[in-house]
C-alpha cells in the first residue's frame, strides 16, 4: 500500500500529537508542514522529517504531492482554510470544530461533495475501539432503556486574555474548545439508544459565565431527546470538572471514567450489584490518535468515515447543537 503523505496546515500543540501519530502509523507519513512563517514550518518539518516546509497555508495546497491536509489553525479560520483544501482537492481532517457556526458546516461539507474529497471532523475518541465497546453495549441493551446522560469535559486554566482559550478573535470559550466532546457523546448515545447514528436535541437550556473577552468561561446544558432521553452536559476552561461519562437506563448504569482520551475501562453496574462489571479498554497502551489516521487512509473511497466516527451529518447536527447552546448562553 502506498502511504498517504500528510501535509499539516497550522503547527501548534495538537498538529504535534496528530504528526506524532501519523509517523508512527502504517498509512501516511508526514510530508509537508505549513505554517504562518517558514521558520515555524521548518522547525516542524525537521521534527518529523517532512521534506517539505512551506511558509503559508496556500504554500501548502499548492503543492501536489501532498494528498491529505490536517488542518490545525485556530477555530475561526476552519471554514476559510476547508473550503481552500477542498478546491486544491485535498483530502481533509479537520480538528474540531468543524467551524464556528452552522452555515459555514454547511459550506465546507458542500465544498467536499462538489470537489469529490474526504472530510472528516476530527473527534478523536469517537475513532477508538473505547467507544466502539460502550456503544454496541448501550444498544445491546446492557442497561435496558436508556434514559439518562451526565458528560462534562471541564478544566481550569489561568485567565490570559490573549490566549486562544479566552480570546474571543480566536475562538475562544469552554463549549467551542471542549463541550463538544460531552455534546457529539450525548448525540452519539441517545442515538444509538433509539436506533440511530445520532440523535438530536428536542429542547436545550443552558446557563453559563461569560469572561471580560466575551466568551464562556463554563458553561452547561440540560438536553431532551427523543425517547424520554435528558442529557446533563458540562463544558468549561476555567472551572475543574474533569471528564466523565454516565449512562443511565432502566436496568443499571454504565460507566466510563476516562471518556475522551480514552485510557480507562468501563464499568457496567447493575441494581443491586456491589461491584461492576469491567469491560477491559480494547487497545490499552495505543496512540489515541492513530485510530484517526488509519481510519481516514481505509474511507478515503467512500469520503467519509462510518459512525461512530463524524460523518458529514453528524458534523451538522453537531454544529446546530453547539450553536444553540452557546445562544442559550448569551454568546
Amino acid at each position: 500500500m502506498t502511504k498517504l503523505r500528510w501535509g499539516i496546515l497550522g503547527c501548534g500543540k495538537i498538529a504535534r500529537k496528530l504528526a506524532h501519530a501519523i509517523a508512527g502509523s502504517r498509512t501516511g507519513v508526514v510530508f509537508a508542514a505549513g505554517s504562518r512563517t517558514r521558520a515555524g514550518a521548518q522547525k516542524f518539518a525537521a521534527e518529523f522529517r517532512a521534506p517539505h516546509a512551506h511558509g503559508s497555508y496556500a504554500e501548502l495546497l499548492a503543492n501536489a504531492e501532498v494528498d491529505v491536509v490536517y488542518l490545525a489553525t485556530p477555530h475561526p479560520w476552519h471554514a476559510e482554510w476547508a473550503i481552500r483544501a477542498a478546491a486544491a482537492g485535498k483530502h481533509l481532517l479537520c480538528e474540531k470544530p468543524l467551524t464556528m457556526n452552522v452555515a459555514d458546516t454547511e459550506r465546507v461539507i458542500a465544498a467536499a461533495r462538489a470537489h469529490n474529497i474526504f472530510l472528516l471532523e476530527a473527534f478523536m475518541y469517537r475513532c477508538h475501539p473505547q467507544t466502539a465497546l460502550w456503544v454496541r453495549l448501550l444498544r445491546e441493551g446492557a442497561v435496558g432503556e436508556l434514559k439518562g446522560i451526565q458528560s462534562s469535559f471541564s478544566f481550569r486554566a489561568a485567565f490570559d486574555p490573549r490566549s486562544r482559550l479566552f480570546n474571543r478573535e480566536l475562538g475562544g470559550g469552554g463549549i467551542l474548545d471542549v463541550g463538544g466532546y460531552p455534546m457529539s457523546l450525548a448525540r452519539l448515545a441517545a442515538g444509538t439508544a433509539t436506533g440511530h447514528a445520532f440523535a438530536e436535541p428536542l429542547t436545550l437550556h443552558g446557563e453559563g459565565c461569560i469572561s471580560p473577552t466575551g466568551v464562556d468561561e463554563y458553561a452547561s446544558a440540560l438536553l431532551k431527546f427523543p425517547g424520554e432521553i435528558v442529557a446533563d452536559l458540562a463544558g468549561g476552561v476555567n472551572l475543574e470538572r474533569g471528564q466523565t461519562a454516565r449512562f443511565f437506563g432502566t436496568e443499571g448504569r454504565l460507566e466510563v471514567p476516562d471518556p475522551f482520551f480514552c485510557k480507562g475501562e468501563v464499568l457496567l453496574w447493575k441494581p443491586g450489584a456491589k461491584e461492576p462489571r469491567v469491560f477491559p479498554n480494547p487497545a490499552p497502551g495505543v496512540d489515541l490518535y492513530s485510530f484517526e489516521v488509519e481510519l481516514v487512509a481505509h474511507h478515503l473511497a467512500e469520503r467519509q468515515a462510518p459512525s461512530p466516527a463524524m460523518t458529514w451529518a453528524d458534523s451538522l447536527g453537531q454544529a446546530r447543537a453547539l450553536e444553540k447552546w452557546r445562544g442559550a448562553v448569551g454568546l
